[in-house]
């Protein structure tokens, strides 16, 4: 049963893994899914709007829990998120056994429903609807964590990550008793035990936020130097809030953990990560038309011959070489596969000239040390990425990413950290991995010989293009087909009369281009085209060959004697001649094929002539 059953493969997840290849997906597979349990102050002084009619701080927070609610919607629709609400007057949380704790909504997937209900915490209706259903009270912020505790033990799932954000604007949460906060610290240390990442929101308030005063003690230790800078200054903004709870919100995982050999028995631990990843459109999930339930696609193999059905022992590859079928086993196939263990294995050192710019076949990976795995690689790894830095040099190594991959080469190129006027870190240190091409890969272009332009036309492009220059970064333009996708989903999940409208913001504007230019474009089209040159005149029309009344000629087909086709078989070559030209052989001889593809127009013909 268990050879059958590892045979109905997964038509779905097969298309996905192939796609993952392709562009360099995942290669350490995560297990388990992914928690986020929200916990927001519901005190007076949350609900203070701000100078000059800034939303108040439970504004920012309930638009930045949308904002999480939607993309986990998208990117990640199978983890779970929640909602918990302390400092209330009204209590709802399992068993009503902690006082002034509410849970909105319990640990569960993110759907349209609990998106609706953010939305209406929103704006002055939504200040009035919190105090009419929460209000606000007395403040047992231990409460709070041992529901929260609570949550994740009722949870049955298997969980990958865990983490618990603190949204909040006063850095002494229970006025200075000192019972409550001794409850609170050992709440969170029971917490952090379990392996719930606790992190705080502090946002803005008059006089300043001092976390050394309670919270130091509260929240999980940062887990790279980036996050520093971050603890200290309160968000005060709704874009500042957001990009820290977007940081925040998923665990940096690696693509795969490996070990990079510097010599004999000299190994150091390092992660591979996808700065990143191409953003698709999600394919379309097929139902089952009665009941709207997903359905799973399995693949059978049956005998083309007999029409029974094949177990995978009974399925063989092989391969033509010589005019001979080569039949391999499955072992076989994958020793062929297998060159060596995954890992990357440093081979010297080139400087930094000799890396060209034409040789990015693929978008590059990050690679940085896992002390965890290894005690020790952080040194090492810091060593080199220093020495290199300093010589201007790029490390070339063979890296093979996973089991049954081909090597390739790669060059390791430093890169040093930056940080900001605050300190905070911009740039991490580590090595950018640069995919090196092969011979094979490399293709030599036939140059065309075009009309050379003159130094005044150089020079009056030169003048256009310092005009349209502008400070590209990526992360200002988003994909407007997608943007508009998912767009067209909301507005349908929450019965909204019209999507939102979304900005294409790759258009080129014209306008601002224009004024810039001024003159320069007509000074340059001067210099370049004739008086008369039109650009919206149509091209004069081909003229007709001669002999035939207006068509190219077709070329006539060429029948193959049956000598010229055994030479072809014996030679190895009927694979060089073009399907239509199979297909055209085949009915010359009177040979029928079930298929129309190549091998199988091949394998006809040979059974023909070795009769």
């Amino acid at each position: 049963m268990a050879e059958w059953k590892a045979f109905y493969q997964n038509e779905d997840e097969e298309e996905d893994h192939e796609e993952g290849e392709e562009s360099g997906g995942d290669y350490y597979k995560i297990t388990g899914r992914d928690s986020l349990v929200f916990l927001v102050d519901a005190s007076k002084e949350m609900f203070i709007k701000g100078e000059n009619g800034e939303p108040s701080n439970f504004d920012m927070t309930m638009q930045c829990v949308r904002s999480v609610y939607t993309s986990k919607i998208i990117s990640s629709h199978r983890d779970l998120v929640a909602l918990v609400f302390y400092g209330t007057e009204q209590s709802k949380n399992p068993r009503n056994s902690f006082k002034h704790v509410y849970v909105y909504h319990d640990l569960d997937e993110p759907g349209a429903k609990r998106v609706q209900q953010v939305e209406a915490l929103r704006g002055d209706k939504g200040a009035q609807l919190a105090a009419e259903t929460m209000g606000s009270g007395e403040t047992s912020l231990g409460e709070a964590l041992w529901c929260c505790a609570n949550l994740y033990s009722d949870i049955k799932l298997r969980l990958s990550h865990k983490r618990l954000m603190i949204f909040t604007c006063r850095d002494q949460p229970h006025g200075g008793d000192s019972a409550k906060d001794r409850r609170t610290r050992t709440k969170a240390g029971d917490l952090k035990e379990t392996g719930v990442v606790i992190d705080l929101m502090h946002l803005i308030k008059p006089g300043g936020f001092d976390v050394s005063l309670f919270f130091c003690d509260i929240i999980s230790p940062p887990e790279d130097e980036s996050e520093l800078g971050l603890r200290l200054e309160p968000c005060g903004k709704l874009e500042d809030l957001q990009k820290r709870v977007r940081a925040k919100e998923q665990k940096k995982r690696a693509m795969a953990r490996l070990s990079l050999r510097l010599g004999e028995g000299v190994n150091v631990a390092v992660g591979v990560y996808s700065n990143a990843i191409t953003a698709r459109k999600p394919s379309a999930v097929r139902l089952y038309r009665e009941t709207n339930e997903p359905i799973r696609s399995k693949t059978r193999t049956f005998h083309t011959q007999t029409g029974s059905l094949l177990l995978p022992s009974e399925i063989k590859k092989a391969q033509v070489y010589g005019n001979k079928q080569i039949v391999m086993e499955r072992d076989e196939v994958d020793a062929i596969k297998k060159f060596d263990d995954p890992g990357l294995v440093l081979i010297g050192f080139k400087p930094m000239e000799k890396l060209k710019r034409h040789y990015h076949i693929r978008p590059a990976v990050f690679l940085y040390p896992e002390e965890e795995q290894v005690t020790g690689s952080a040194c090492a790894f810091n060593a080199l990425l220093m020495k290199c830095s300093e010589k201007k040099v790029f490390a070339l190594c063979r890296y093979i990413p996973r089991r049954n991959n081909p090597p390739r080469f790669v060059a390791l190129v430093p890169q040093k950290e930056e940080t900001d006027q605050g300190k905070i870190q911009i740039t991490p240190p580590g090595f950018n991995v640069i995919f090196l091409p092969y011979a094979d890969d490399i293709r030599t272009l036939d140059t065309f010989q075009c009309p050379t332009a003159s130094d005044e036309q150089v020079d009056k492009m030169k003048e256009i293009v310092s005009k349209l220059r502008f400070k590209y970064r990526s992360d200002a333009f988003e994909n407007p087909v997608i943007q508009q996708h998912y767009r067209n989903l909301e507005a349908l999940a929450l019965d909204m009369m019209a999507p939102e409208s979304t900005e294409d913001l790759i258009m080129p504007k014209v306008e601002q281009m224009d004024q810039r230019l001024g003159p320069l474009v007509q000074e340059f089209k001067d210099l370049v085209y004739p008086a008369d040159y039109n650009p919206g005149s149509k091209p004069a029309a081909k003229r007709k060959t001669a002999d035939a009344g207006g068509g190219a000629e077709k070329k006539p087909k060429v029948e193959m004697t049956e000598e010229e086709l055994r030479s072809h078989a014996e030679k190895g070559t009927l694979g060089k001649l073009t399907v239509p030209v199979l297909k055209d052989a085949c009915k010359q001889f009177g040979v029928r094929t079930t298929g129309t593809k190549k091998q199988e127009l091949i394998d006809a013909l040979m059974a023909k002539l070795a009769q």
